[in-house]
């Protein structure tokens, strides 16, 4: 793993992944490479019909579809967080160096804490456009959890497999059609990972405001605990963020809604149930969704559709394109709830 050891223990996180991540349903051998083949079929019959439907040109071989389990999924997932967090540790160790006891103790703590993260999301994720900073991105597809679900759901295989390739191969498409949105995305990811650090004096009154916010958690809507430990203006740039992946998230799921009824027959009773179960988590399970920020991707999926269906209605498809032109063309925080103010600002 790359990164700093003496600041985050990356292989402590993968150990604490792999202890924590729960077993994949079972299957057979023959099962288990039947839904791997299927898959890679599935994520080739998809890609043409949502480059059409999007209209963006994604070079051929930019980045190659994985196929993987749940250990997979965390240990490329680690690897791509060590990448990213190379550049923002070797900026934090210069302003603010520690000692070794502090390193030592902040490199087991940081590297079970995100362990223990991975692990429980690995259950959970379907797929992934990976970004890899500072190597080849790709498309995961995390094949124990798509059998899962389709089990779940009591929906056909083969259409699920192909309805959830729809989704994830229009975030290939995206990134690869529009060069310059993969850098620009690690590039915000790191400075706000820098700025969200607080002082070491900034510490204690930050933990007491998240003691005092915690109910906030528990309700509908709630806030993550990044956003709790957030200054006004970090804040702002989280909503900057968040505004860019409702645009990307929505945009896959209207693509997908397009594309879904003329190639998977079953298509409105996977999606019917599959939103029955976005809605149905309780418990633990939502807490935790909650705790982790995941509740605030559910909206950005609903969100970003709203978006971009009424960019389209307004100006086309090949006017919503216009959203790719540079980093000045995405959508602010306000245009994603008013999508007339960016095609105002956009084009006039």
């Amino acid at each position: 793993m790359s990164g700093d050891p003496q600041y985050i223990d990356w292989q402590l996180a993968r150990r604490t992944g792999h202890r924590i991540v729960r077993d994949g349903p079972t299957v057979t051998e023959g099962e288990a490479h039947a839904a791997v083949e299927d898959l890679r079929g599935a994520a080739a019959r998809a890609h043409q019909p949502v480059a059409d439907t999007a209209r963006l040109h994604a070079p051929d071989g930019t980045s190659p579809v994985h196929v993987v389990d749940r250990k997979r999924w965390i240990d490329t997932n680690i690897g791509s967080m060590s990448a990213l967090l190379d550049p923002v540790i070797g900026e934090l160790v210069a302003k603010r160096p520690a000692g070794p006891a502090a390193r030592k103790v902040g490199a087991t703590i940081t590297g079970t804490e995100t362990g223990a993260v991975m692990g429980y999301v690995a259950s959970r994720v379907l797929g992934q456009y990976d970004l890899a900073p500072g190597g080849t991105p790709s498309l995961l597809l995390v094949a124990p959890n798509i059998v899962h679900v389709e089990r779940e759901l009591q929906v056909d295989s083969r259409d699920f497999r192909l309805w959830v390739c729809l989704h994830e191969e229009t975030h290939r498409v995206q990134f690869t059609a529009v060069p310059w949105l993969r850098q620009h995305m690690i590039d915000r990811a790191r400075h706000l990972m820098v700025d969200l650090v607080p002082d070491p004096e900034q510490l204690q009154q930050r933990l007491q405001n998240i003691l005092g916010r915690l109910p906030e958690l528990l309700r509908e809507g709630g806030q993550g605990v990044s956003d709790l430990l957030a200054t006004p203006e970090q804040r702002a740039e989280m909503a900057g963020i968040t505004a860019v992946m409702s645009l990307l998230e929505g945009h896959a799921d209207v693509v997908m809604d397009d594309v879904g009824p003329r190639i998977v027959p079953s298509v409105e009773e996977i999606r019917t149930k599959f939103d029955a179960r976005r809605r149905g988590a309780g418990g633990v399970d939502r807490l935790l969704r909650r705790l982790l920020g995941l509740e605030a991707k559910m909206r950005q999926y609903r969100d970003g559709a709203v978006f971009v269906r009424a960019v389209v209605d307004k100006v086309g498809v090949d006017g919503f394109n216009a959203v790719w032109t540079s980093p000045e063309t995405l959508p602010l925080p306000t245009e994603i709830e008013q999508p007339s103010a960016w095609v105002e600002r956009v084009h006039g």
